[in-house]
C-alpha cells in the first residue's frame, strides 16, 4: 500500500517516495511517517524544480541516473544520507537513528465496525427498497380497476376547493363466499351510497347517506361502451334509487348522475365497494369496534352478537353492516345507522396510532383497498390515490358528520317498501352541503371569519333612490337580468339601475362588488335583495352610462327570482338526526 492509499499523499510527488539503496544498488518505496519527523543528520539539500526533470536535465558525471521524474539535486550540494533497507517480512522494526518509529495501526474499535457494518447494509437496503419500492407501486396500480365517469363527474377533485366523493356499496356477489348470501346473480345495484363532502379549508365533512329505497328520477345516462362506441341509456322517472346502478347495464356515471339530479351537486370521484372491500378492509386494520345494545341473532345476515362492544372483521364485518332485521324498525333506514357506525369505527382505526405506525398494517390497507375498490378513470393511479387520502388525512374525526338525506313512507303504497323527500328538510341539507356548511362545530377561527362578514351588514344603509348599481348575468337564465332591474325599479325606487349584459363567466352564488365608499349603498341593496354577507365583496367601482361610479351585482345559478330572497343557508339544519365519526353509538 503506498501513501495514497493511506491517505497521506497530499502534495507529495510519487517519485519522491522511491530511493536508491546503496547496499542492493536498486530503488526501493520510503513512505512519509505519519508523525512528524526528526531533522536528518546533516545539511539538508536543496532540490530543483519539478520542471527541471521536465526539461530532461540529466545527473551530474559519477553518478547513478536517477529515476525518470525524480529530481535533481543541485550541484555542490552535500547529498542527503540514503534511508536503510526496508526491513524484511518477520524482522523486528527498528527505527534509523534520529527518527521516531512508525505509529503502531490502530484497530477500528467494535463500535465503529457496527457503525460501518450498519451503513453499508442500510445503504444496501434503501436500494433494495427503491427497486422494491417502485415494482409494489407498479403492483398496487396493476391492483386498481378503473371506470369511465362518462363526463358525469366534474373532472376529478381539487386541492384548493371542497372535495364531494360518491362512495357506492354494491350488491355484487362476487368473490369467494358470498354466493352464499342469496341473489347471487346480482348485477350489482347501489344499495349503500354516501356522497362524502369534505369542506374547502378540511376543518369539517359531512357523510350523507342515501337510502336505497328512495324514489327518485333516474336520468338519461351516456355511457362508454367497450369499443369505445357511446351509447345512451334511457332514464326511468318514480325509480328507486338503487337501480341508479347495474339495472339495464347502468355503471357508476348513471348513480353519479342521480345524485347530481337529486342534490345539485356534482361529486368530484367515484369510488365503488363489494362485499370483499367490507371484509379485506376490516381485517387490514385489525378488526373495528362496534357496539350492541342488546344481543342480535340474525340468520339471514348470518350475525351472532352478544350485546356491548365487539372487535369485528372479515365475515363478521360484511354480517353487520348488512344486518336489518333485527335493529331498529327491521328496514333500510335502520340498516343505514349500523352501516355508518361501522364507518366511524373504520375512520377511528384507520387515523389510530395503532394503524399509522404499523408498517405490515398500512401494507396490508394498500393491498385490500387497491384491490377491492374500482374507482373512476380520475383515481386510475396510486399517486392519484394517495393525494386524495393526503387531503382527507387533514380532517379531524370529531369534526366528521353522518347524517341521512330526510325522508318520509312513501304516501302513495299502501304497504311501506320504499321512501320519498321529506320535502321541508331535505332541501335544506342539500343546500348546506352546496354552500359548504359545516354540519358541526368546528375551529374558533371559522367563527371569527362568520362574524366578520356578518359585520358588513350592520351600520347606515343608503336610501334606495341613492343606490347605482350595474346588473349582469352570472349564470342566472336569460333574461333575468333585465327582469330584476325592472323589479328594481318599479318595486323598490332603486332608479339609478341599468342592465349591463351577461358577465365575464358563471358563478354558483349571486355577489354584489363594492367600493369602500359605497358601503352605505350595499348594505341598502343587500336588505333589499335578501343578500347575506358572504356575497358581499368588497372591492372597485364601475362606471355606468352616466359616468358615475356605481356598484356591481353579478346574478349567479342561485338566482330563482326578481324578489325571492338570496340569502344563502350558512348554518346546518337542527332537525335533522346526525352522530359525528368520534363518538361510539350502541346500535338498538
Amino acid at each position: 500500500m503506498d501513501a495514497q492509499s493511506r491517505g497521506r499523499a497530499e502534495n507529495i510527488d510519487p517519485a519522491d517516495q522511491w530511493v536508491l539503496n546503496p547496499d542492493t544498488g536498486d530503488y526501493e518505496l520510503r513512505l512519509a511517517p505519519s508523525a512528524p519527523q526528526s531533522p536528518m543528520p546533516g545539511p539538508r539539500r536543496s532540490r530543483s524544480s519539478g520542471a527541471d526533470a521536465a526539461r530532461g536535465r540529466t545527473a551530474a558525471p559519477g553518478r547513478t541516473p536517477e529515476r525518470p521524474g525524480r529530481e535533481t539535486p543541485s550541484r555542490g550540494t552535500p547529498d542527503r544520507e540514503v534511508p536503510p533497507p526496508r526491513r524484511r517480512r518477520g524482522t523486528p522494526e527498528e527505527p534509523p537513528p534520529g527518527r521516531r518509529g512508525r505509529r503502531p495501526v490502530k484497530k477500528k474499535s467494535k463500535a465503529k465496525k457496527v457503525l460501518l457494518w450498519t451503513g453499508g447494509t442500510m445503504a444496501f437496503v434503501v436500494l433494495a427498497t427503491g427497486a422494491g419500492g417502485y415494482l409494489y407501486l407498479k403492483h398496487l396500480n396493476d391492483n386498481i380497476t378503473s371506470v369511465s365517469d362518462d363526463g358525469a363527474s366534474t373532472g376529478g377533485f381539487s386541492k384548493d376547493k371542497a372535495i364531494n366523493i360518491l362512495i357506492i356499496g354494491t350488491d355484487k356477489r362476487t368473490g369467494e363466499g358470498n354466493g352464499s348470501y342469496g341473489d347471487k346473480d346480482s348485477a350489482g345495484h347501489a344499495d349503500t351510497t354516501i356522497l362524502l363532502h369534505v369542506s374547502k379549508d378540511r376543518s369539517n365533512a359531512t357523510a350523507l347517506s342515501i337510502p336505497r329505497d328512495l324514489i327518485v328520477d333516474i336520468p338519461d345516462c351516456p355511457t362508454q361502451q367497450e369499443d369505445g362506441t357511446e351509447k345512451i341509456i334511457p332514464g326511468t322517472t318514480g325509480a328507486r334509487f338503487n337501480e341508479s346502478l347495474g339495472q339495464n347495464d347502468r355503471t357508476p356515471s348513471c348513480t353519479m348522475r342521480t345524485v347530481t339530479e337529486l342534490t345539485g351537486i356534482t361529486p368530484d370521484n367515484f369510488m365503488v365497494a363489494d362485499f370483499n372491500a367490507v371484509k379485506t378492509l376490516s381485517t387490514a386494520v385489525g378488526g373495528v369496534d362496534v357496539c350492541l345494545a342488546k344481543d342480535i341473532d340474525d340468520p339471514k345476515s348470518h350475525l351472532n352478537l352478544t350485546k356491548g362492544t365487539h372487535t369485528i372483521e372479515g365475515e363478521e364485518a360484511l354480517a353487520f353492516v348488512r344486518t336489518r332485521y333485527s335493529v331498529g324498525s327491521g328496514g333500510d333506514l335502520s340498516r343505514i345507522g349500523l352501516q355508518q357506525q361501522f364507518l366511524s369505527a373504520l375512520m377511528r382505526k384507520l387515523k389510530s396510532n395503532d394503524t399509522l405506525t404499523s408498517p405490515t398494517k398500512l401494507v396490508k390497507l394498500a393491498e385490500a383497498g387497491t384491490e377491492a375498490l374500482t374507482v373512476d378513470s380520475q383515481l386510475d393511479s396510486i399517486n392519484k390515490l394517495k393525494d386524495l387520502g393526503l387531503e382527507l388525512g387533514k380532517l379531524n374525526v370529531k369534526n366528521l358528520t353522518f347524517t341521512t338525506v330526510p325522508v318520509k313512507d312513501n304516501p302513495a303504497e299502501k304497504v311501506k317498501a320504499t321512501v320519498v323527500l321529506e320535502e321541508s328538510k331535505a332541501p335544506q341539507v342539500f343546500e348546506a352541503i352546496r354552500n359548504d356548511v359545516s354540519f358541526t362545530e368546528v375551529k374558533q377561527q371559522k367563527k371569527k371569519e362568520k362574524d366578520a362578514v356578518a359585520a358588513r351588514l350592520k351600520g347606515e344603509k343608503a336610501p334606495a333612490s341613492e343606490v347605482r348599481v350595474q346588473v349582469l348575468n352570472g349564470g342566472a337564465p336569460s333574461g333575468s337580468a333585465q327582469r330584476m332591474i325592472n323589479w328594481l325599479q318599479v318595486e323598490e325606487g332603486v332608479t339609478k339601475s341599468e342592465n349591463a349584459g351577461n358577465a365575464d363567466e358563471e358563478l354558483k352564488k349571486t355577489t354584489l362588488e363594492y367600493a369602500p365608499d359605497q358601503a352605505a349603498q350595499a348594505r341598502r341593496l343587500a336588505d333589499i335583495l335578501g343578500l347575506s354577507g358572504s356575497a358581499m365583496k368588497p372591492g372597485e367601482s364601475v362606471t355606468n352610462a352616466q359616468g358615475l361610479p356605481a356598484m356591481t351585482l353579478i346574478l349567479g345559478e342561485d338566482f330563482k327570482g326578481a324578489g325571492i330572497p338570496l340569502t344563502p343557508l350558512d348554518k346546518a339544519p337542527d332537525d335533522i338526526e346526525k352522530s359525528t365519526a368520534d363518538k361510539v353509538e350502541c346500535a338498538q
